[in-house]
């Protein structure tokens, strides 16, 4: 379960920083936060995973 909060947690901090390159103009902090939106939606297909074999 832990491993699926961080993973929620990454996937906030990547909508909020996407957010502020958007408002702010700023392409490299918005595709930073795009880049750990999709990490984290990494995490949550392995714990997925790991799931359907327990």
């Amino acid at each position: 379960m832990g491993n699926r909060l961080k993973a929620t947690a990454k996937n906030i901090e990547g909508k909020v920083q996407e957010f502020v390159g958007d408002v702010t103009g700023d392409p490299q902090t918005k595709a930073e936060g795009q880049a750990k939106q999709a990490e984290a939606n990494l995490r949550h297909t392995v714990e997925d995973i790991k799931d359907n074999f327990r």
